[in-house]
């Protein structure tokens, strides 16, 4: 089995600079890689920002911070930063034909050896692993947001991922300090499978009248103990990501519990896709 030390986490957005900074305070080598120069740059200080505050909650002292800071280093070359990795994570938008071309990439430059592991929370990943070229050493390692608090991780495993890719990612996954699951690989895996249900519900719940949102989530929360309800979860995730989501359980497996509601669908048309662009079933203060 393959000991990780150095890491390629394509996509530098809300879980890539989440999971890169979970990786470098692990002691991994980190290269975190995105196209966009912009958004490297507010990743990069939002990484640094996460130090920051875990120095003045006393959880990591100041060199510890600085140590994990200096293990991660930010780049837009992917032919040369996949040419020096043990490993590649994937946290590029959810989107199929984006992340088959990616990897299609990532195998003509990186070592024969290199794992790829795919941070999708419901796209095939057998399909990922035919378009890789590898389907042997891609496998699913679906982090939940925000990565670096939440402790499990999905590991669904293609029909051709080997048994050392699969033991390898989830050692990884323990040497971060998260709980590995492995699954099979199925619509949705089994979080999104089940939550999807839930979040619809919700919804519904809100298109029928049954209350408002905030009494809906209220009510979640206070009658089933749960940290949050099914629309503020949805605001935290983006709405966008969770019509794509469940748009695809809906065609994949054909099940009207899936199905989109209406005030998903109105919000994502307007623009109001929840915490990242300060609307969504809730108004929020952006700054």
């Amino acid at each position: 089995m393959k000991q990780i030390q150095s890491i390629l986490i394509v996509g530098a957005g809300v879980m890539g600079n989440g999971i890169a900074l979970v990786c470098a305070r692990s002691g991994l080598e980190v290269c975190l890689l995105d196209l966009n120069t912009v958004v490297l740059q507010k990743a990069m200080s939002n990484i640094e920002r996460f130090f920051k505050g875990s120095v003045e909650r006393k959880k990591i002292t100041s060199d510890q911070a600085r140590d994990a800071m200096e293990r991660i280093t930010p780049s837009t070359d992917l032919t040369a930063a996949a040419q020096k990795t043990d490993g590649v994570i994937e946290a590029v938008v959810e989107v199929q034909e984006v992340k088959e071309d990616l990897f299609r990439q990532l195998d003509r430059h990186c070592a024969p050896d290199v794992i790829f592991a795919s941070n999708t929370s419901q796209i095939s990943i057998t399909e990922l692993g035919r378009a890789s070229g590898r389907p042997d050493r891609l496998v699913g390692m679906h982090w939940f947001n925000p990565p670096a608090l939440m402790r499990l991780i999905e590991i669904p495993r293609g029909l051709e991922t080997s048994d050392d890719t699969v033991a390898t990612v989830s050692a990884l996954a323990e040497r971060l300090g998260k709980q590995p699951m492995v699954c099979k690989d199925s619509p949705g895996f089994v979080v999104n499978r089940i939550l999807n249900v839930w979040y619809n519900e919700g919804m519904r719940a809100l298109d029928e009248g049954l209350a408002d949102a905030a009494h809906i989530d209220q009510t979640i929360r206070d009658g089933g103990g749960f940290r949050m309800g099914p629309l503020e979860l949805r605001d935290l995730v983006g709405l966008d990501v969770g019509l794509q989501v469940t748009s695809s359980l809906y065609r994949r497996l054909g099940q009207e519990k899936f199905k989109p509601p209406e005030c998903l669908r109105e919000r994502v048309a307007a623009g109001h896709l929840g915490r990242k662009t300060g609307r969504g079933f809730y108004t929020y203060n952006r700054k």
